[in-house]
């Protein structure tokens, strides 16, 4: 909740730092409030949220829509993050994932178990290669970082549906068309239901040759401190170097490699919060 809002605009918000209180710095801390979580958020649900006067947030909203930031949905009196906002939070993660610490966790990854590994993360029904590290071995798949591939049959599609709610999920799947890519390709909702729970009780998830024929992946979740993670590693290759019995032993390699991930995440927090 937005704690500072819960005075009329021409006030000092309480609890803010001095100069944070401007048109800009509220319009930013509306946008957190609504992406903060999965669910879409009425004009009168937000003033209970806020606490700010409805005439504002009114107004508030109407910029936001306008900027392409929010959209309303077809009833007229939802709202949900924008496209420019989805793919402004694209962008920092694939800029920021394209060199640097998380891309040497990931180099070092592909050195120790010798195939092709990336860092996914979610974006409406598809997932995002925010980089990618190839092994150098000769047969391999191109996937160049800013690639997507839905997420009802990619690895890392799976392990972020395991850790919706099924509400979540249903939501997500009923406007995702399921398109069978190869024969293996799960397009019925229950067997991709049944699937799902079996990524929540085992923590990784496989693409059996279920996007393109003759690659398999497996994909474990970057745990988060913060609740649901964004963010999945998982590792590529051609099915006659790698079976699904094959894949699982690499498991390990890949989980020591996501705690590493989360570890500098949770490094960047504390630095945050020792400059704030």
């Amino acid at each position: 909740m937005i704690h500072a809002m819960k005075v009329v605009e021409s006030s000092k918000p309480e609890g803010m730092e001095t100069g944070a209180d401007t048109p800009t710095m509220r319009l930013f801390a509306l946008l957190e409030v609504i992406a903060a979580k999965d669910q879409r958020y009425t004009l009168q649900g937000l003033v209970e949220e806020t606490g700010l006067p409805k005439p504002t947030l009114h107004r508030m909203l109407q910029q936001l829509e306008a900027a392409g930031l929010l959209r309303r949905e077809g009833d007229g009196r939802h709202y949900g993050v924008g496209t420019r906002l989805r793919r402004l939070a694209e962008n920092l993660l694939l800029n920021d994932s394209h060199h640097g610490a998380r891309h040497m966790v990931l180099r070092r990854l592909v050195e120790e178990i010798g195939e092709s590994c990336n860092l996914t993360a979610l974006s409406g029904s598809e997932v995002v290669y925010l980089d990618r590290v190839e092994t150098a071995a000769p047969l391999r798949f191109y996937l160049q970082p800013g690639s997507r591939v839905p997420v009802h049959c990619s690895a890392s599609g799976k392990v972020f549906l395991a850790q919706m709610s099924p509400a979540q999920r249903r939501r997500l799947l009923a406007n995702a068309p399921l398109e069978a890519y190869t024969p293996r390709t799960l397009t019925d909702l229950d067997a991709l239901e049944r699937e799902v729970q079996r990524v929540r009780k085992d923590g990784f998830a496989l693409d059996d040759e279920e996007f393109l024929p003759g690659l398999l992946c497996i994909a474990t979740l970057v745990p988060s401190a913060h609740g649901p993670s964004n963010l999945c590693i998982a590792a590529q290759a051609p099915i006659m170097r790698l079976d699904a019995g094959k894949a699982r032993l690499l498991l390990p390699a890949l989980q020591r490699a996501a705690l590493a991930l989360a570890r500098i995440d949770a490094g960047d927090d504390t630095q945050r919060r020792a400059q704030a």
